[in-house]
């Protein structure tokens, strides 16, 4: 028996986390089990490796000992919570996965897409999404909902023209590992994104089900 694996990547203020919230609740209301997480974070010792890693107190914090604490704490994430979850034959929803670390640290960082997705072959080991969902839109329209009600972090505080080179480099990452990834119109309503995230994931659950029961 094994889950569903659906990873939600995109820019600051894109929608990830609100619409993540709303497919756990119509995923469940179709019977299955779901676990919802996040990255960096997900787990105890993951949530510590974010305080550090988005604490603005710790802006002289190296680009590549950045992107090392990024893969350490996915790979905690994925042995203690993600694996065992899927391995149960839950659903498992993070809210942000090795994509962002394409983006944020290969591409915007300059530390190159494919040697970070090296360095997270071997946090992530054999677990990889069965479909990942990347929210499309504007990083000037994100931010300004991002910032709307909040207090920017480490990497938020960056500003829009670090987060136009994010951007960037979610579509170069999407051009080098096309596997499984679905793009999603952000800037429509929240109600419109989710109903397109549902109509895709339906189908995949719909697939994953009917795998189980035949073993």
């Amino acid at each position: 028996m094994r889950g569903y694996f659906l990873s939600i990547e995109g820019t600051d203020g894109s929608g990830k986390s609100s619409v993540a919230n709303l497919l756990k609740e119509e995923i469940e209301k179709n019977g299955f089990e779901v676990i919802l997480t996040r990255e960096p974070g997900g787990s105890k010792i993951g949530e510590q490796i974010r305080d550090i890693l988005l604490s603005k107190e710790n802006s002289e914090l190296s680009k590549k000992c950045e992107a090392l604490l990024y893969a350490s704490s996915r790979a905690q994430h994925v042995d203690e919570v993600i694996r065992p979850n899927l391995l149960d034959g839950k659903v498992v929803i993070s809210d942000r996965y090795v994509f962002s670390s394409l983006a944020y640290q290969g591409y915007s960082r300059e530390l190159g897409i494919e040697d970070v997705m090296d360095i997270n072959k071997f946090a992530m080991g054999d677990v990889y999404p069965d479909r990942i969902l990347f929210f499309d839109i504007e990083p000037e329209v994100s931010i300004k909902r991002r910032f709307n009600d909040s207090v920017a972090d480490r990497i938020e505080q960056e500003g829009v023209l670090f987060q136009n080179k994010v951007y960037n480099g979610y579509m170069e990452s999407i051009k080098l590992y096309p596997e499984n990834v679905s793009i999603i119109d952000a800037r429509l309503t929240i109600d419109e994104v989710f109903n397109r995230c549902i109509e895709i994931i339906r189908g995949d659950l719909d697939e994953a089900l009917s795998s189980n029961n035949s073993r």
